[in-house]
């Protein structure tokens, strides 16, 4: 299959532009087939272990969008997750040990998206899928309030690009923003994306650079629907973003944290020393366990309950 190629505005091609000279490093210039960019990022969904084994999931539908129940809501209560692998792979069962951990420690259920995937379902299918379900989910009866929309790496971009979906369409805004590690810049203009690569790394700057391009077709990658980085958040809920010091990722956990905080939106941007890519689903690490109740408690504080 043809490799995509998508457009780019000048500072887009600036940003590139200095990041090709890691491509030859890594690839010798030739383009990963998605099967084998598929299978790194299952290389990736592997190491996260089990899933909790006292969670319960459940495959569903919320109107036309695919996915499944994960736990039980028992107050109203509603995490929408948005699972991570660029945009190309993933899918709410891959990422049971995630999104099950999070239900876990915050005591709240929730319906992770099987959203389409590129290159078969490009921009903005994602976003689209995104809404769809939380419109479904009003359908239903679900006050928006009681709903946290949260995800990892371009799970976690894409909650706040389904979050911006939401707002200019005139929707009820939910009651929270939750991304931990997120890919929120699909330019790759980030500095941690050069000062925090390593041979062993994942994901690797190739992998998003390949990802993205599929993902985006001929779609700027700074369109705010793409990349939520250059949003406006005016009018957003609160925000929580998690991210180790140690990722490539890390500044676009940052770049979030600074559109909240110019719109004025409650926003808590934590960033730990030393940690790499979701190091919140490692076993055994006591920052895992401290960012995980973080993010708990953000849950439960910012969605509501409803009473029976």
């Amino acid at each position: 299959m043809e490799a995509p190629v998508f457009l780019l505005d000048s500072r887009a091609k600036r940003c590139i532009g200095n990041a090709m000279a890691l491509w030859p490093q890594s690839s010798q210039g030739k383009i990963p087939a998605i099967e084998d960019l598929r299978a790194r990022y299952d290389a990736q969904f592997a190491r996260f272990g089990a899933p909790p084994a006292d969670v319960p999931f459940t495959p569903a539908r919320l109107g036309a969008i695919a996915g499944e129940w994960v736990g039980e809501s028992r107050d109203g209560r509603i995490i929408l997750y948005f699972h991570g692998g660029g945009f190309i792979a993933g899918s709410p069962q891959s990422h049971r040990p995630i999104i099950g951990k999070l239900v876990d420690v915050s005591g709240v259920g929730a319906f992770s998206v099987g959203y389409r995937l590129a290159p078969e379902c490009f921009f903005p299918a994602a976003v689209r899928d995104g809404i769809d379900a939380y419109r479904a989910l009003l359908a239903k009866g679900v006050a928006a309030s009681s709903v946290i929309l949260a995800g990892e790496e371009a799970g976690g971009g894409l909650a706040f690009s389904v979050a911006l979906a939401i707002r200019n369409a005139g929707l009820e805004m939910p009651g929270g923003l939750l991304a931990v590690s997120p890919w929120a810049d699909l330019s790759l203009s980030g500095l941690s994306i050069l000062q925090n690569r390593k041979p062993d790394a994942m994901p690797d700057w190739e992998t998003l650079f390949v990802s993205a391009r599929h993902y985006l077709r001929k779609s700027n990658p700074c369109d705010a629907y793409a990349s939520p980085a250059y949003a406006s958040f005016a009018g957003f809920p609160p925000v929580m973003v998690h991210a180790g010091a140690s990722e490539i990722l890390r500044d676009d956990a940052s770049k979030l944290g600074d559109r909240a905080a110019a719109a004025n939106i409650p926003v808590s941007v934590e960033i730990y020393d030393g940690m790499g890519h979701l190091f919140q689903f490692e076993a055994g690490r006591s920052e895992a366990k401290v960012s995980l109740s973080r993010l708990a408690q953000f849950i439960r504080a910012k969605s509501a309950a409803i009473a029976a």
